[in-house]
């Protein structure tokens, strides 16, 4: 994936394929990179193979995964790390969000002991230094750190993703990972998450890579977008662009599924895109999304498609590309 960036990939993934069990293609042919300071946003439905993408970035998948291609963390590949190099990377080189913070954070211990954790393994600090640091990021994320000594169960859904964050931030890390980071927050809590990880990650100069259902949401949090379909990115390029224009049926669907404000029609009648995403162990053949495409022409159920150029530091995988905005201005 091109950056509008001069400065060089923090995060190179390339040509990565996850496969659990018997053919089950959760990601296929995944190519992206992020730059340091950039913030690059995954969108996609369900069963797209986002979350997938992002465990396989820290190698936090189960042991029957089969996964392949490279996954270069400051030029190091993750995926051939010695266990020990793997322990050092994660929290300090990178860290990861993840969704449904309750089922995160372990509930017989204060989250100020979890957020401690990391910061006396990898920076071997005291425990009164810990403590103290502890305080220092639940007050950087808009907690008093008083709540150091509460249990998850003590928090209500907001304060313990801003746990979740402070946990995130411990070690300092060069790339955080937020996969679905807003998940079942009510919309006045979920804008103060994002803008709390927005201003975190310009004030510390930290990449991030933001996975979501909600296109809007990616669309103005983040830099670039990339969504993924069937395991594979389907279009990709700056964020605003591909949310109001985008050049690939499914990301014009993912798109028109949010009401306009201000136009009564889209308020009247959302669009949506019917059909679900196909089982990973029986992909349809051509172009994986065919069979819920409303503009699909017949060579779209024979030939697969591949990534093409469709405008300025924008690509997109469907044969309705106009061969025009390929062309340079």
């Amino acid at each position: 994936m091109s950056t509008p960036t001069t400065r060089s990939p923090l995060l190179e993934v390339k040509d990565l394929h996850v496969i659990y069990g018997v053919g089950t293609l959760a990601v296929r042919g995944v190519d992206l990179s992020v730059a340091a300071g950039q913030k690059l946003g995954i969108a996609g439905e369900s069963g797209c193979g986002k979350s997938t993408l992002a465990l396989a970035l820290l190698r936090l998948l189960p042991a029957s995964a089969r996964v392949s291609g490279e996954i270069l963390l400051d030029g190091e590949d993750v995926l051939t790390m010695k266990w020990g190099r793997l322990r050092a990377v994660r929290w300090v080189g990178a860290s990861i969000i993840f969704q449904g913070a309750m089922h995160s954070l372990n509930a017989v211990h204060r989250v100020g002991d979890q957020i401690a954790e990391p910061i006396l393994l990898h920076q071997k600090s005291t425990p009164a230094a810990a403590r103290k640091r502890v305080a220092g990021l639940l007050e950087q994320v808009g907690l008093p750190g008083s709540r150091a000594e509460a249990y998850p169960h003590e928090l209500s859904g907001g304060q313990r993703q801003r746990v979740m964050i402070a946990m995130a931030l411990a070690c300092d890390p060069r790339l955080i990972v937020a996969d679905e980071p807003t998940t079942a927050l009510d919309v006045m809590i979920q804008a103060q998450i994002l803008r709390l990880i927005e201003q975190l990650v310009a004030d510390q100069d930290i990449s991030l890579l933001m996975i979501s259902h909600d296109l809007s949401v990616l669309a103005d949090t983040c830099d670039r977008l990339a969504v993924m379909y069937a395991g594979r990115i389907v279009e990709e390029g700056p964020a605003q662009q591909v949310f109001a224009e985008a050049q690939h049926p499914y990301g014009v669907a993912l798109s028109a599924a949010f009401p306009r404000i201000g136009d009564p029609a889209s308020r009247r009648a959302p669009r949506g895109l019917p059909g679900d995403p196909p089982d990973p162990a029986d992909l349809p053949g051509g172009c994986t999304f065919h069979p819920r495409c409303p503009v699909a022409l017949d060579v779209c159920a024979t030939e697969d498609q591949v990534l093409r150029v469709a405008g300025a530091g924008r690509r997109a995988a469907c044969v309705r590309v106009d061969a025009d905005a390929a062309r340079p201005s």
